[in-house]
């Protein structure tokens, strides 16, 4: 994969997630505790969908910040380099996620 085809798929996937977030924006408003008005098994409910997500706002924030951080290895020239043991990433990881910012020798450690 070549440095244009990397930033074409990291911007593309940075602005999935963006309309994706910005649709879901209403799933982490609090839930209601008026029991007069919920019911006790009706408010669980809620509040585990509340959690789950919360939850998947967290991963998709961490999403970004490593496409982000991606994006600006791209303007260093870094980019396609292990941050750890700064040998080459190959090819075809970065293929399947184009922000991993380690080599496969270093993710499994």
């Amino acid at each position: 994969m070549n440095i244009q085809e990397a930033k074409e798929k990291l911007l593309a996937r940075k602005a999935e997630l963006e309309d994706i977030m910005a649709a879901s924006i209403n799933d982490e408003k609090p839930v209601e505790l008026d029991q007069s008005r919920v019911g006790r098994l009706s408010r669980m409910d809620a509040l585990q969908n509340q959690a789950m997500a919360q939850d998947t706002v967290r991963r998709r924030k961490n999403e970004l910040t490593r496409i982000d951080a991606a994006l600006q290895r791209l303007v260093d020239g870094d980019y396609g380099y292990c941050v750890t043991c700064d040998e080459e990433i190959s090819e075809k990881r970065l293929s399947l996620d184009p922000s991993t910012p380690v080599c496969i020798e270093c993710a499994s450690i």
